[in-house]
C-alpha cells in the first residue's frame, strides 16, 4: 500500500469512527503512519479529506455492486446478489465503511461540508437497484410495483440493517440474511409464493 493509500485508509477509519467534526488531520496522520504535511500534500484541507475517503469508498462498492449484479438469471436474483454482494462488502470493510455513514445522503451530513460528490455517486448505487427492479418485472420474477419507490425501499432497508448492525448494541448476528429474505418475498410475484 503506498503512503497515498494508506493516509486515505487512516481517513476512512478515522471519519467513520470520529465523525468530521471529531476528526483531526493529525489524527489521520498518526493513524497512517506519515507526516501531517504529507497529509495535506496529497488531500489539502480537512473537507477535501473526507470528501476523498466517502468519495473512494463508494467507487469501491459501486465496482462491487457492478460485479455481482452483472451475471444474474433475473431481477430477483439480481437483487439478492445485489443485497448479499453490498452486506458482504460492509463486513469485509468494517472499520472503514462507516465513512459512508457520515457522507451519505442518506445520513447527517456534516454542516458546512459539501458532499455533494458523494451524493451523486450515491445515485448509481440506488439506479443499480432500479434497473435490477425493472429487469425482474420485465422477466416476471419481480411483481408489478413502481420502480422509483420499490428502488427506495430496497435500498432504505439495506441502509437501516447496515446501520444496526454497525452503529447500535442490538444482537443482530443475522439482520443481514433477514433483511434480505424479507426484501426479497416482498418482491416476488403473488403466484410465486402460492407454488
Amino acid at each position: 500500500m503506498t503512503k497515498k493509500e494508506s493516509i486515505l485508509t487512516a481517513a476512512q477509519e478515522a471519519f467513520g469512527q470520529n465523525g468530521y467534526s471529531r476528526t483531526t488531520m493529525k489524527d489521520v496522520s498518526t493513524r497512517a503512519n506519515v507526516s501531517f504535511g504529507l497529509v495535506s500534500h496529497y488531500y489539502g484541507n480537512k473537507q477535501d479529506l473526507f470528501i476523498a475517503a466517502g468519495s473512494a469508498m463508494v467507487d469501491s462498492v459501486i465496482e462491487h455492486l457492478r460485479e455481482a449484479t452483472g451475471n444474474a438469471k433475473n431481477g430477483l436474483d439480481a437483487i439478492h446478489n445485489y443485497m448479499t454482494a453490498y452486506f458482504d462488502f460492509t463486513n469485509a470493510h468494517r472499520m472503514t465503511f462507516p465513512v459512508l455513514l457520515r457522507c451519505s445522503p442518506f445520513s447527517h451530513i456534516e454542516p458546512g461540508v459539501d458532499a455533494s460528490r458523494v451524493a451523486e455517486k450515491f445515485q448509481v448505487i440506488i439506479d443499480t437497484i432500479r434497473e435490477c427492479v425493472s429487469m425482474g418485472i420485465t422477466d416476471g420474477s419481480i411483481r408489478e410495483m413502481p420502480v422509483e419507490e420499490a428502488s427506495l425501499i430496497i435500498y432504505g432497508n439495506i441502509v437501516g440493517a447496515v446501520r444496526t448492525k454497525l452503529l447500535t448494541p442490538y444482537g443482530t448476528d443475522n439482520i443481514y440474511d433477514e433483511t434480505t429474505k424479507f426484501t426479497l418475498r416482498s418482491l416476488k410475484p403473488q403466484s410465486a409464493d402460492c407454488g
